[in-house]
């Protein structure tokens, strides 16, 4: 009984680890400060950046799906104030 209580204890923490890394980053900027999203998405396309998909990451950062210049898929989390790369996949 033990063993198993471990063996799911071992899987829950797991599991949890995995879910934070994979979230991404988070952003702590008050949403009055955030770039407009239009004004956003026209700085990165300007940079040779393709949009996909535009979202607020659950970190509360912007994140973008879509192509660089060279055409290589990317997936990138921008702070919503300044458009600095926060973090790139």
């Amino acid at each position: 009984m033990n063993k198993m209580i471990a063996m799911l204890s071992a899987t829950l923490a797991a599991t949890l680890f995995a879910g934070a890394a994979i979230a991404g980053p988070s952003c702590s900027v008050p949403q009055d400060k955030w770039m407009k999203e239009a004004d956003f998405k026209s700085h990165i396309e300007s940079q040779g950046y393709q949009i996909k998909t535009f979202k607020v990451s659950k970190g509360k950062c912007y994140e973008i799906y879509g192509f660089d210049k060279a055409g290589k898929k990317v997936e990138i989390y921008f702070d919503p104030q300044t458009a600095a790369v926060l973090e790139a996949k």
